[in-house]
């Protein structure tokens, strides 16, 4: 007897939410190929009229769902009642789906207090101690949910996920995990299916997860970002400042692209403040947290051999839509 929990992205518009419905299978063989497809009503998740509501979840990827006996989680695209791709699907919507390039998500995210409608170590009537003391800290007066944050770490583990760390974040409440995968949908898979154990462990302590990439507005506290690093063959053997250079200005000319796919309310973020590049800029620098792309020195100190970070995704930015965006424009650059 296996328990599968579906999950999908509904309809929600400009961010989706993340959705999931579970389902006994009496003798399972843990493939992803024995998942069946399976439907739901589309007309209470934004993605189809109540007069034919019906839509199909089509499994992409399984892995183990560690707080459940004999349990499965399956991360499903959305296809509406003719089979074909729903307009909400971005995973299906990859056009080139290259796994070549390496993806290392950074994922922020805020723990938050339901009650007090701030972040956890926020005081009802007020703020903590400005920002500083909060980054990569230990102690009470400064970390603040880190059971959760390491159950979290622990599932995803147990779950099979490529979680290759965790940290406290510049602000209180605030907290990062990074996930490596190869391939946009495997990236967007591993992250989504992250993000939505988060979720599901904060229903236990009382505690959401804020995604918004600025949650605290225009108050001097950083904002959220899923800092995309990347790399190809190409990056990772280049040996040259000159090819680094080429491929950072492929981006240029396509910013408004890149900014469509990496988050609704980015320009709250992206202000030139707080470790951002303006929205309404583009630049690029060795070690530069303030540029839209990061030349890590770890590339450098490689000779020029290694990868490149691009800060502007936040923190709710669909990593299929972010992951397939690069890749086009890396793509499009002839060496």
């Amino acid at each position: 007897m296996a328990k599968l929990e579906y999950i999908w992205l509904d309809g929600y518009k400009p961010t989706q939410s993340l959705r999931s419905k579970t389902k006994i299978e009496g003798d399972f063989s843990g493939k992803l190929e024995d998942c069946p497809l399976w439907s739901f009503d589309g007309s209470s998740t934004e993605q189809a009229p109540g007069g034919s509501s019906d839509c199909v979840l089509k499994p992409v990827f399984i892995c183990p769902d560690p707080q459940r006996k004999d349990g499965y989680l399956v991360m499903c695209e959305v296809l509406d009642s003719t089979g074909a791709a729903h307009e909400s699907n971005g995973r299906a919507l990859i056009e080139d789906d290259d796994n070549d390039f390496w993806f290392g998500f950074e994922q922020e995210y805020f723990l938050w207090d339901p009650e007090t409608n701030k972040p956890l170590g926020f005081p009802a009537g007020g703020y903590p101690p400005p920002q500083g003391p909060y980054y990569c800290s230990v102690g009470a007066k400064n970390a603040y949910g880190r059971d959760i944050v390491e159950e979290h770490l622990d599932v995803c583990l147990e779950a099979g996920l490529n979680v290759e760390g965790i940290n406290a974040e510049v602000a209180a409440g605030q907290w990062e995990f990074q996930i490596f995968a190869k391939g946009a949908k495997e990236a967007g898979d591993q992250i989504w299916v992250a993000r939505y154990l988060l979720e599901r462990i904060g229903e236990s302590y009382d505690v959401s997860i804020n995604w918004h990439c600025k949650p605290l507005g225009a108050l001097d506290w950083n904002g959220s970002g899923m800092h995309a690093n990347f790399s190809n063959t190409t990056l990772r053997t280049a040996g040259s400042k000159d090819v680094y250079d080429k491929i950072c200005e492929a981006f240029r000319p396509v910013v408004k692209e890149h900014i469509a796919v990496y988050g609704a309310d980015n320009d709250q973020r992206l202000t030139g403040k707080h470790e951002t590049a303006s929205i309404f800029d583009y630049s690029y620098g060795v070690s530069d947290r303030g540029a839209s792309i990061r030349i890590p020195l770890y590339t450098v100190q490689k000779g020029w051999k290694g990868y490149l970070e691009d800060r502007r995704p936040n923190s709710a930015a669909d990593p299929y839509k972010v992951a397939a965006r690069i890749i086009k424009t890396v793509k499009s650059v002839k060496i």
